[in-house]
């Protein structure tokens, strides 16, 4: 699970423009991402996009269009991928992977009974990525000269780390664990934007971009880091099952009275006859310290020269490879290109913060 900040941010969100991020560098949560994409690009029964081999490209249709749109705006997306996750997260994945095995099950029968609306729920809870998506989509960036990190561990943590060293001006994520992971400034929304419809009713709502400063949530809620991390515990993050009967309010209000992990533990044990089902100092260090690799901003730079645009291997890779429409791959990859031709005119201190 990803830790329910939700409630305290909207006093504090900001709508923006793409606009607005033009000439800046973003690092984005690669996996976080593509999920979306897997999720969302999906036909009217929730099966998602496949080319004739049977393999899914909803996910490089949403990262090419969208990368495009990003190019065009002049943003400089970075893409970070996960690592190897920390152990205290074996659970919640195991978890996560009975929930997706419950849903596509779901989604079988919903389409077999003709129970289209119902069939596309159950198919979006159900998305995963395998080997074969990540792989891909790492092909589809270096073709389209957008740099990528792998990073050894959580790449939320490794994309906030690029944050608080100055190399990106923000990290995108729709979880609100980068703030834990101390992402001082965080975009929402960034791969979904535009109207959705809302699940079981004829309704559309508009999904706007926005800005979310860690100051100011922590500002709004009078903490330090720390404690905010100690508040998305007793929640549940994705390393901790959070203490049952507290949510976020009550949550905010212990954290609030008694500080300390000290203090609050013993307040826990003696209210809720509870404790944490880890050790906390050890989710603690989790967000504190996590395992990132450090980037220098000579090698940051490197990395960017180093990522240029390849026409004929994209055109190549998404058509013959992978059966998307060749007249309108290669007319944007025409935009790609005079793109970056207009950024390279303008020179590589774009890329920087």
């Amino acid at each position: 699970m990803s830790v329910d900040l939700g409630k305290f941010v909207s006093e504090i969100k900001h709508k923006i423009s793409f606009e607005e991020l033009s000439g800046k560098s973003i690092a984005v949560d690669a996996f976080n991402t593509i999920y979306q994409f897997l999720s969302i690009i999906r036909q009217p029964d929730g099966t998602p996009l496949t080319d004739l081999k049977g393999r899914t490209t909803s996910h490089l249709s949403g990262l090419f269009y969208r990368n495009l749109n990003l190019i065009e705006h002049g943003i400089k997306p970075i893409y970070v991928f996960d690592g190897m996750p920390p152990h205290l997260k074996r659970r919640t994945l195991e978890a996560r992977m009975s929930r997706r095995k419950e849903a596509f099950e779901a989604w079988e029968k919903a389409k077999a009974e003709g129970l289209t609306e119902e069939a596309r729920i159950k198919a979006t809870a159900s998305t995963k990525i395998n080997k074969e998506i990540i792989d891909s989509s790492k092909t589809l960036l270096t073709y389209m000269g957008i740099p990528f990190i792998q990073a050894p561990g959580e790449g939320e943590a490794q994309a906030a780390s690029l944050v608080r060293s100055g190399l990106v001006y923000a990290l995108t994520s729709q979880d609100y664990d980068s703030f834990l992971f101390g992402a001082e400034t965080v975009i929402r929304n960034f791969a979904i934007t535009g109207k959705r419809k809302l699940p079981r009713q004829n309704i559309y709502v508009n999904i706007d971009l926005e800005r979310i400063y860690l100051k100011d949530l922590l500002d709004s809620l009078k903490l330090n880091r720390e404690q905010l991390i100690i508040l998305g515990m007793l929640v549940g993050t994705d390393f901790n099952e959070g203490i049952e009967k507290i949510g976020p309010k009550t949550a905010l209000k212990i954290v609030s009275e008694y500080k300390t992990m000290d203090n609050i533990m013993g307040y826990v044990k003696k209210k809720y006859e509870t404790w944490f089902d880890v050790d906390p100092y050890e989710v603690i260090n989790i967000f504190e310290k996590p395992d990132v690799r450090e980037i220098s901003m000579q090698e940051f730079e490197n990395l960017k020269e180093k990522s240029s645009p390849d026409m004929d291997s994209m055109i190549k890779f998404m058509c013959d490879d992978y059966g998307f429409s060749k007249e309108r791959i290669t007319k944007s990859s025409e935009r790609i290109f005079e793109s970056r031709k207009k950024e390279n005119q303008k020179g590589i201190g774009l890329w920087m913060k």
